[in-house]
């Protein structure tokens, strides 16, 4: 049913994981849920766990999330800006104003774009020669590059990319979306995260966290290998015949224990969580299986490259992930530090182009190649963007006044360039584009009016949005 601004869902009773893994039974029980729930204190429990449906007939049904982790520098990849060239090696402007900075860069010299821009395909959208791959794909991508947030810390700026919140705590966006949407398959989560295999991510996992929306909804996180998802599966020395002995009296206790107290939304999700990771124990092994995979398909994701292999299999998992009915999918670049070029942007980005790069024009191509395009939507992007002015000569400080992130697929325009910041790339200036205005705009993708779809805690209404958001309109195909 379609959500409405009297749409409610009961307050969900406070219980701990430990409580509720001592009522179940514990054993393997204990093990599973360790890894769907993660720490106890981001698992929110209760409430409404399955899917609310969207508003309105939607435009995409699937997500892949693109995250750039550290903050790639938009004047050096997609914001071409020909007078911070010109100006480069002289102070800011006066007329630029005061500039909020971390580390008191405002008042060293320009640093002109490190990488030459180049019109591409038939839009002649410029992008930079350090992506010359998805440069190619130029005529697919709708650069929005007049974003705008509000904080210069990184932590505080990937919660409000990921969650519209500079406070920890809030729902991420993929959960939002597993709560509005579920999943098309029963046997995995709606929302699958993979994270950086050199870890470090400054924020930490409640940037994929539920917050107060029911603990199903998290990001389950998933690795490349044979054992993609921690604990999942039950120690060498338990019997198929034992399992299913003590999968038998688990599920019968259960349904004991919620008997007796009636209707347990709360209980009830948890036992639904599970039994789905139950499920998976079947399903998960086969879908980081990539040996069915053609060896052109595998060199076309750099398989074939030691550069590229790690998150050019990473994004083949994530394109296998949608055909097998997974709502939302986010990657992380960048481990501690990623794309933070504050010592040198030359050294770090053509780190971190050259292993994205191939990978991700890639996905954009097989997408479309298996029917994928029309009704997935992908972003990329970082929590902000890199000042104009230098630091240490050859780096840039954080910026998050000004910056870009692309969309791709059928939802959005492609070979557009949307908004824009200021001559030299420190402000956005022409259709700023806030956060809020940019999770609206996703949300609206998806089939949902941003500021309905929303979960009553602490005796209010919360959104993703928060009390702001607008949605853009101009980018939408």
């Amino acid at each position: 049913m379609p959500l409405d601004r009297n749409t409610s869902v009961a307050a969900p009773r406070a219980i701990s994981r430990r409580a509720w893994l001592q009522e179940a039974g514990g054993g393997f029980g204990a093990l599973a849920l360790a890894s769907l729930l993660h720490d106890e204190g981001h698992a929110s429990t209760g409430g409404a766990a399955g899917p609310q449906g969207p508003h309105f007939a939607p435009r995409a049904k699937r997500v892949i999330y693109l995250f750039m982790h550290g903050g790639p520098s938009h004047v050096d990849l997609l914001d071409p800006k020909p007078e911070l060239a010109r100006l480069a090696g002289q102070p800011l402007p006066e007329e630029f104003g005061a500039v909020m900075t971390r580390r008191k860069v405002a008042a060293n010299p320009l640093l002109g774009p490190l990488a030459k821009f180049r019109p591409h395909g038939q839009s002649g959208l410029e992008v930079s020669d350090f992506l010359p791959h998805i440069a190619g794909c130029a005529d697919d991508l709708c650069v929005i590059r007049s974003c705008h947030a509000d904080s210069v810390n990184h932590p505080q700026s990937v919660y409000q990319m990921n969650t519209g919140s500079i406070l920890m705590g809030k729902p991420s966006l993929g959960s939002w979306i597993s709560y509005g949407l579920g999943s098309e398959n029963r046997d995995m989560p709606a929302f699958i995260v993979m994270p950086d295999p050199g870890g470090g991510l400054k924020g930490g996992p409640p940037a994929w966290g539920a917050g107060f929306l029911p603990a199903a909804h998290q990001g389950t996180p998933v690795r490349a290998g044979a054992n993609p998802i921690l604990h999942l599966q039950p120690p060498p020395s338990t019997t198929d015949a034992r399992r299913g002995r003590m999968l038998e009296f688990l599920a019968r206790r259960n349904q004991e224990h919620l008997s007796a107290r009636g209707h347990d939304d709360e209980l009830a999700a948890r036992i639904r969580s599970y039994e789905l990771a139950y499920r998976m124990q079947a399903t998960a092994p086969e879908l980081v299986d990539l040996s069915r995979e053609t060896a052109e398909c595998e060199t076309l994701y750099g398989l074939d490259d030691p550069k590229t292999r790690e998150f050019g299999t990473r994004c083949l998992l994530a394109r296998r992930m949608l055909e097998r009915g997974v709502r939302f999918v986010q990657l992380y670049s960048g481990d501690t530090n990623g794309w933070d070029a504050h010592e040198d942007v030359v050294k770090n980005h053509t780190h971190y182009c050259r292993a994205t790069d191939r990978p991700v024009a890639a996905l954009l191509q097989d997408l479309k190649r298996r029917g994928l395009w029309d009704d997935t939507l992908v972003i990329w992007g970082g929590e902000f963007g890199r000042m104009p002015m230098s630091e240490k000569g050859k780096g840039r400080d954080h910026n998050p006044w000004g910056f870009s992130v692309f969309l791709a697929g059928g939802a959005v325009k492609g070979g557009l360039a949307y908004g824009s910041t200021d001559a030299v790339g420190l402000r956005a200036q022409d259709n700023p584009v806030h956060v809020h205005d940019l999770h609206a705009t996703i949300l609206h993708i998806l089939g949902f009016d941003h500021e309905l779809l929303t979960y009553p805690h602490n005796s209010r209404e919360e959104r993703l949005t928060d009390v702001a958001g607008r949605v853009v309109h101009d980018i939408l195909a």
